[in-house]
């Protein structure tokens, strides 16, 4: 399975708003101890968006938030239908006479008041996938950014839906290494790249940078510690960048095609 990045979740809410959108709740299991007396059970499913990460099921008025993180997904059942992963790793079942939604390994799981969403969303920078995508806002925020250009990348209150695997990829093809400062590179540049990639992607079975669907051959920088550069040769080098020590994440960069 991909790394759960904007695009796995543009898929999902897609995925569960065509099978769920417009049907009546029979049963609605929240199972973390906090929501597990939450009572959804005869509410009409609204309808489910994507916004960057964050997941949104909407309900009766009201509004489950999930966030996959690295490990969530979403599957769609028809009814009594085996479920493909441990019973004990869901963590909320969306029931109705023609569907069961499960998901799997969800953080940060939440429910408000559908007027209130915004405070769990609502920091969000400019998504990518939104039909109110603003580019030029998405460009100005991480271009204010001092800090290192993937960092600022992964800070979802500058653009929203950016993980780690596009970071790489992005600076990689637009020849910019991981520490430079954001506010001393293109980022309009930038962020176009990405956008213009992860909305590619969206309908491919295998995410893919290279345009290679091949295993092995789909991403030219990450993952690929010391082999060789896809464009030059040069052993790609990796390493790790973040907003602090808990926060890091694995960068991979070419030192040649990115100087």
């Amino acid at each position: 399975m991909p790394v759960p990045e904007g695009d796995t979740v543009w898929r999902a809410a897609h995925r569960l708003d065509e099978a769920l959108a417009g049907d009546t709740t029979t049963r609605v299991d929240l199972r973390v101890p906090r929501l597990a007396t939450a009572d959804l059970s005869g509410k009409l499913i609204d309808s489910c968006v994507p916004r960057g990460k964050h997941l949104l099921l909407r309900i009766g008025g009201w509004t489950l938030h999930s966030h996959l993180k690295m490990e969530g997904e979403w599957h769609v059942y028809r009814p009594g239908e085996r479920w493909r992963v441990p019973a004990f790793r869901a963590r909320a079942v969306v029931e109705t006479s023609r569907t069961q939604a499960v998901g799997f390994d969800l953080a940060d799981l939440a429910l408000v008041p559908t007027e209130r969403e915004r405070e769990l969303v609502g920091h969000l920078g400019p998504d990518p996938l939104s039909d109110r995508w603003d580019l030029d806002e998405a460009a100005r925020r991480v271009g204010a950014d001092a800090r290192g250009v993937h960092v600022a990348l992964l800070d979802q209150r500058n653009v929203a839906g950016f993980g780690n695997v596009y970071a790489n990829e992005m600076l990689f093809v637009r020849g910019i290494r991981p520490s430079a400062a954001a506010t001393d590179i293109d980022a309009r540049a930038l962020v176009d790249t990405g956008a213009r990639m992860i909305r590619t992607n969206l309908h491919r079975v295998e995410r893919t940078f290279t345009g290679d669907s091949r295993r092995g051959r789909r991403t030219w920088v990450y993952g690929r510690e010391n082999q060789p550069c896809r464009r030059c040769g040069t052993p790609v080098r990796a390493g790790a960048l973040g907003a602090g020590a808990t926060r890091e994440r694995n960068v991979f960069w070419c030192p040649r095609c990115q100087p």
